[in-house]
């Protein structure tokens, strides 16, 4: 069976409790990465981590981009999103299509 997690710092993640969510606090790059190849290694379908703490651990996120599960899924944590997971969706769509279809003159 498939499981939903989320990481990020206390104030970000912790109302994603209440929606079943399996939540892991990090407060730093160290133990995002560590949560996150815990979670990849414990069959987690879906990896959603604020974009504060994956611009800190792009390598580890980089080692999944490939595979079909887990999909990682960037939001912004409670202080706002730093575009991040913006970049990455255009950087996918780039990928698939051959071409921006989503932006004009916008990075």
């Amino acid at each position: 069976m498939y499981k939903i997690g989320i990481i990020g710092d206390r104030d970000s993640v912790l109302g994603f409790l209440a929606v079943g969510f399996s939540v892991e606090i990090a407060d730093d790059s160290k133990q995002a990465a560590l949560c996150l190849k815990k979670m990849a290694e414990d069959n987690f379908a879906v990896i959603y981590i604020t974009e504060e703490l994956a611009s800190q651990i792009t390598d580890e996120i980089d080692k999944y981009k490939d595979d079909m599960t887990p999909a990682i899924v960037l939001l912004p944590s409670k202080d706002g999103g730093v575009g991040l997971g913006m970049r990455n969706i255009k950087k996918s769509v780039e990928r698939a299509i051959g071409a921006d279809i989503l932006f004009k003159n916008n990075d």
